[in-house]
């Protein structure tokens, strides 16, 4: 099963969602680092203090709830310069929500980051939603690379999975969470000092 693991999106998903963006088109050595599920006190705290090492700069797609529950974390990704971007307010899948209860979870998340960046939980969006978001001006963040730190696979396999995808314009996928602890706190740290020795930079995304 993990071997089946995709670590990079196939043509056909880039097809069904063709407004969202998966990779910026760059030939400049950036790489996009992303957060979801957080904020969560310790470990997004603990992303925070590893980013600051590098001056790395990031995007973290907030939990609506976890940002009502830990303000504190949440106002220091944001003093910090980082983006805090939108991932529902309480972590929904799209397929057992109706456009209607989507487009609300999404609306109260929007009103606590204040842009129109968003990643839907788990990857998951009906084509009806996808186009209630559009229509709304929603701007809908994918991946290009994803670690699958939050899986029950190796710390080495996590690194591997990373660093042997991830080129100039890729967004890169980790998890500030409890799952993904494990895995993110062995890869990033050699992940930041891979890409740092090759001279790329880490940037937020643009709202």
């Amino acid at each position: 099963m993990k071997n089946l693991l995709l670590i990079q999106p196939r043509a056909f998903l880039k097809r069904i969602y063709p407004a969202a963006v998966w990779k910026v088109d760059t030939t400049q050595k950036i790489i996009y680092l992303t957060f979801d599920d957080g904020p969560i006190p310790i470990i997004t705290d603990w992303v925070l203090d590893e980013l600051n090492k590098y001056n790395a700069k990031a995007t973290f797609f907030c939990v609506g709830n976890n940002i009502l529950k830990y303000p504190a974390v949440f106002e220091r990704i944001k003093k910090e310069g980082h983006l805090a971007a939108n991932h529902t307010m309480s972590h929904c899948k799209g397929f057992k929500n109706t456009v209607k209860s989507y487009l609300d979870e999404v609306d109260g998340c929007k009103e606590m980051v204040g842009n129109d960046l968003f990643r839907p939980p788990y990857g998951q969006l009906k084509r009806s939603q996808y186009k209630a978001l559009k229509q709304r001006g929603y701007k809908i963040i994918l991946w290009d690379v994803i670690s699958y730190d939050y899986e029950g696979i190796s710390e080495q396999q996590c690194l591997k999975n990373v660093t042997n995808n991830t080129k100039e314009g890729s967004i890169v996928l980790f998890h500030d969470s409890v799952k993904a602890e494990k895995n993110l706190r062995h890869t990033l740290p050699l992940f930041l000092k891979h890409f740092a020795s090759l001279q790329f930079q880490f940037k937020a995304l643009a709202t």
